[in-house]
C-alpha cells in the first residue's frame, strides 16, 4: 500500500530516488520492476509491474475503433515504459515522459494505494489549489453517504 506525498528532486541524470519507506515493498512485490506511464492530468503513473498488467490488458481489450478508447490506449499504453529500481533505489525518467508531465528538478511523488503519481511540483500545487477553491465540487455518487 503506497500512501503519502513526498517532495523530491530529480538528480542531474533525471533519476528519481524512491523514498526508502517504499523500496522494500517494491522489491518484495515486483523485484523493483515498475511501469511508468502518462496520465491525462499531465502527471505520470508509477506502477509495480504486476499491478500494471491487468490495467494494460483492460485497456487493450477496448475497441481501437472508438475514439476515446483509442486515445486512452495511446496515452496509457503508448507512453508506458518498463523501468527498474537501480541499486540506490532510483528510477530513470525518460525525456519523453519528463516533457509530457513538465518535470524539471522539483517533483511530488504521491501514493495512490496500488501505485504512485509523479507530478511537477508547481502543477501539483496548482491542482490542489483548484480543488480546494472549487465551490462547485461534488462528491462522486459512489461516495454518497461517505464520511471521514
Amino acid at each position: 500500500m503506497f500512501r503519502g506525498a513526498t517532495s523530491l528532486n530529480l538528480d542531474a541524470k533525471s533519476r528519481l530516488a524512491v523514498p526508502t519507506r517504499h523500496r522494500e515493498s517494491l522489491q518484495l512485490e515486483c523485484a523493483g520492476n515498475l511501469v511508468l506511464t502518462a496520465h491525462p492530468h499531465r502527471c505520470l503513473l508509477l506502477y509495480p509491474q504486476p499491478a500494471w498488467e491487468p490495467i494494460q490488458a483492460k485497456m487493450m481489450a477496448l475497441s481501437s475503433f472508438d475514439r476515446q478508447s483509442s486515445a486512452l490506449q495511446r496515452l496509457l499504453v503508448g507512453f508506458a515504459e518498463d523501468v527498474s529500481l537501480d541499486g540506490a533505489g532510483r528510477v530513470l525518467i525518460s525525456p519523453v515522459l519528463r516533457e509530457f508531465a513538465g518535470l524539471d528538478k522539483e517533483v511530488m511523488l504521491v501514493g495512490q494505494g496500488s501505485h504512485f503519481e509523479l507530478w511537477n511540483k508547481d502543477a501539483w500545487r496548482a491542482q490542489l489549489a483548484q480543488v480546494m477553491q472549487d465551490e462547485s465540487f461534488v462528491m462522486p455518487s459512489e461516495l454518497e453517504g461517505f464520511s471521514l
